[in-house]
């Protein structure tokens, strides 16, 4: 099958982590909660300072169709409520909790073993209730990701197991760990929507995870049901088939970026979505693998979403995969993983491609955390930029179609007007054209500039289209 356009091959230096078991990360003595994880609108806070907590208690509440609630990772007492250091780079509003040593789970809980018999809105209002929203870092809520219009008929489920950003190997430990975890969460997925095909695209260079989904996949019990055949003749026959999700795990060209949700699409079902579109308008939707596990923990167990897997790498002296509670700060997790073992230059939140660099370790794990990447100092620290040399470069590898050598000149020059012939909101960020430059421009900032004061403008004139109203 025809992959993607474009995309490009970089040192994916996984060999250290893709082999190192998912660890319990030690329960932390303190953990900063932010209210807003996901996209969308932010939580409000429903508990109060000197309020006793439990391990899965709702403490934000979502407000919003987009949002998603937020509970406490840990049982103690919450001891701050006000804005802290996010990994996005801006202060945002957090709820502080302080353990009391003995990591309680709220009461309520209760184990569902006919799961998949629930009705669609009890499985959307279980997830909603649950805090789920996307685990491959872009945090979508997930009961909205799950409720397409009536009009958008959607025909396939793919879960993205690529995992193609660079160092992190959470996802890949998740599939060969629990796999179960994964193809059950699919099977929700699809019973939701009322969907029969699902695709769990997994890069090929992950054999083992291939593997194991596959044995799961093919230990799905099969129904009995009979059709009925009516010959030209007249004569009625009638005959058992075996009915049920048809699940397929499909092993993709390894090949950045891959993850990303229009790529997976065109790699796995060679369906191109839009300029401007979404998965559902070509009858997809998409779910990460962790997410889908998520799913699963909800519905069977009615476990919120407080811990997620994140890979810490880099220069540490023990580099893991750990299963972390939400809240927890970096700086907790860089102590467990031994320290640094080397002069660090730069902490990233997630992979080396298109996660964040963080300004301190005082920032805690959210749900969007798949990773935790320190390069040392000789590795970090942007070089000087040049001229753009009109190569083409960028454009060859820009796997959504784009110029972003226009976009960036446009973005240098603050020709933002001028930027919207080259599709900027097209732009998936995933770095590519900024990786292959020869003039290291710094291509990415350049359009997110672009973006922003786009955003801006458009807020403007909404708010002067209403004042004209009113």
């Amino acid at each position: 099958m025809e992959g993607f356009k474009g995309g490009i091959h970089p040192s994916y230096s996984k060999e250290k982590t893709e082999r190192l078991p998912i660890i319990e990360a030690k329960v932390p003595k303190r953990v900063v909660i932010p209210i807003s994880q996901h996209i969308g609108a932010p939580c409000e806070p429903i508990v109060r300072i000197g309020d006793a907590v439990k391990k899965g208690q709702k403490i934000g509440e979502a407000k919003g169709f987009v949002s998603a609630p937020v509970h406490s990772s840990i049982s103690g007492k919450v001891t701050a409520i006000a804005k802290f250091p996010h990994p996005s780079g801006r202060d945002a509003l957090s709820i502080v909790i302080e353990s009391d040593g003995t990591d309680e789970w709220v009461e309520g809980l209760s184990e569902r073993t006919d799961y998949l018999k629930l009705s669609p809105d009890e499985f959307k209002k279980i997830i909603n209730n649950a805090g789920v929203v996307g685990l491959g870092g872009a945090t979508f809520p997930t009961h909205v990701k799950l409720s397409p219009p009536p009009e958008k008929k959607i025909r396939a489920v793919i879960l993205n197991g690529a995992e193609c950003e660079p160092y992190l190997t959470a996802d890949h430990r998740l599939m060969v760990e629990r796999p179960e975890e994964i193809v059950e969460g699919l099977r929700i997925i699809l019973k939701l929507l009322n969907v029969q095909y699902g695709y769990i695209g997994v890069e090929a260079n992950k054999p083992d995870a291939i593997s194991r989904l596959t044995e799961v996949v093919s230990r799905i019990p099969k129904q009995k049901a009979s059709e009925t055949y009516v010959e030209r003749s007249g004569i009625e026959w009638t005959k058992d088939v075996e009915t049920g999700p048809n699940i397929r795990v499909i092993g993709l060209e390894v090949k950045y970026p891959q993850g990303a949700e229009k790529q997976l699409i065109k790699a796995t079902l060679n369906r191109e979505v839009p300029s401007g579109g979404l998965p559902m308008d070509v009858g997809v939707v998409v779910q990460n693998v962790g997410t889908a596990a998520a799913i699963y923990n909800a519905v069977r167990f009615g476990r919120p979403l407080i811990d997620r897997i994140t890979t810490v790498t880099g220069v540490v002296t023990y580099q893991k995969n750990l299963r972390v509670r939400i809240g927890t700060m970096v700086s907790d997790l860089i102590e467990e993983c031994g320290g640094f073992s080397e002069e660090p230059g730069k902490v990233i939140m997630g992979g080396p491609m298109m996660g964040m660099g963080q300004h301190t370790l005082n920032v805690p794990i959210i749900k969007g955390s798949s990773g935790i990447l320190v390069l040392p100092k000789t590795a970090a620290g942007r070089p000087e930029f040049y001229d753009c040399i009109r190569c083409g470069a960028c454009v060859r590898v820009c796997p959504m179609g784009l110029m972003p050598n226009m976009l960036s000149v446009c973005g240098e020059l603050r020709l933002v007007d001028a930027a919207v012939e080259f599709k900027p909101m097209d732009c998936i960020e995933c770095g590519c054209c900024s990786y292959v430059c020869p003039s290291k421009r710094p291509i990415v900032h350049f359009i997110r500039y672009i973006k922003n004061e786009l955003a801006i403008k458009k807020a403007k004139a909404k708010e002067k289209k209403e004042a004209v109203k009113k």
